[in-house]
């Protein structure tokens, strides 16, 4: 009787030793981000393990319609199944580390990478829109004059997922603070999305396609300081969204000094690409414009601009200075903002003014640039 007793003790004791070596083993297997699999992997990986291929459009739709974080809520799949997706890939995403809300409504978000890293973006209400700016690199490499995010060192760019996540949480501040969905993505936060070239596009399909988010590419804006080469590899790609430059002065002794990045792809060669660029897609060019007192807001600044406006059908957004840490730079006097906007005008170009939101919690235009506890640990 002692016997049996001391032996079930022993089984009982390799049992738990076998199943939390098992356990070891597990955690120890390296799991795959499964937002990283392409459509076609996925069906790969469920015929290897004897499933019929449909399941990859279920999981698919899972991660990418209904933007779900955890394998337990795809419920059209058995338990099995999910453990076995559990076993072998894990989902990573973002989440909202911190956010504030300006006296304007604006909301800016710190978001929180997998990989610790922080990245900002901004939900900006107004009228009957929703505007989401996100980011698409940890911090830039393109260190223009008068912007708090080029003043950061870029560490690396994001992961389709990682710009995607911004969509979905901004979105969801949306219908959470506002009761309405976005009507608008603008690429226009932290890092140049032409350096980030494959993502960006990655990033757009997931957000526009039927088994994705299912938005609108007319709805979506990419912004970019000016690379002649890219701008021109986004025509042969024949993009469908709207392409933005921002400009901020139109010869090219006043842009080179402050924007590093026009002494390699001058006026010339961006006006080149812009025709290009809509000559293969049909599409008109944004010029964005920053108005900075003493700077660029003459008369004769504006003439400039009115020249290279000739070059591609577009409009103008003249955009309000946004004082940044250390800057040199101010935001020009009202009169010569609206005299500026009316010369252009007078030229037959559609000019909107763009005034600055978020100002207060450092979520305007250039201002990005991780100020905050999270940001500083």
């Amino acid at each position: 009787m002692i016997v049996t007793y001391i032996s079930l003790i022993i089984l009982q004791l390799f049992v738990v030793l076998l199943f939390n070596r098992q356990k070891t083993m597990d955690t120890q297997i390296k799991k795959t981000d499964i937002r990283q699999l392409s459509r076609e992997e996925l069906k790969d990986y469920f015929t290897e393990i004897g499933e019929k291929p449909f399941r990859a459009k279920q999981v698919y739709e899972w991660l990418w319609k209904k933007s779900v974080t955890d394998f337990d809520e795809m419920s059209n799949l058995s338990l099995a199944l999910r453990d076995k997706l559990k076993k072998h890939f894990e989902i990573r995403y973002l989440t909202v580390a911190t956010s504030q809300k300006s006296n304007d409504g604006t909301i800016k978000s710190v978001f929180k990478l997998a990989d610790g890293a922080i990245v900002e973006g901004v939900l900006i209400p107004s009228g009957k829109r929703m505007t989401a700016c996100i980011s698409v690199q940890v911090g830039c490499s393109l260190a223009c004059d008068f912007c708090a995010t080029g003043k950061l060192k870029r560490v690396r760019n994001l992961n389709p997922d990682e710009i995607y996540d911004q969509v979905v949480l901004i979105n969801r501040q949306a219908k959470e603070t506002y009761g309405s969905s976005l009507t608008n993505i603008v690429y226009m936060g932290m890092g140049e999305p032409l350096l980030n070239y494959k993502n960006v596009l990655q990033s757009v399909e997931k957000i526009t396609e039927d088994e994705g988010l299912g938005m609108s590419p007319k709805r979506i804006t990419v912004s970019t300081a000016g690379i002649a080469k890219m701008i021109e590899k986004l025509a042969d790609d024949e993009v469908r969204f709207n392409l933005a430059l921002s400009l901020h002065a139109a010869n090219d002794q006043k842009r080179s000094r402050i924007m590093e990045i026009n002494e390699s792809n001058s006026l010339e060669e961006l006006a080149a690409a812009l025709r290009y660029f809509h000559e293969k897609t049909g599409k008109r060019v944004t010029f964005e414009y920053i108005v900075f007192k003493d700077f660029n807001d003459t008369i004769e600044d504006a003439r400039e601009l009115a020249e290279f406006c000739k070059n591609v059908p577009c409009k103008v957004n003249i955009i309000e200075y946004n004082s940044i840490d250390g800057g040199k730079y101010q935001q020009a006097d009202r009169r010569k903002v609206d005299d500026f906007a009316q010369f252009l005008e007078q030229k037959n170009i559609i000019v909107n003014i763009r005034r600055s939101r978020g100002k207060d919690i450092d979520a305007a235009c250039g201002q990005l640039a991780n100020k905050n506890e999270i940001a500083n640990k």
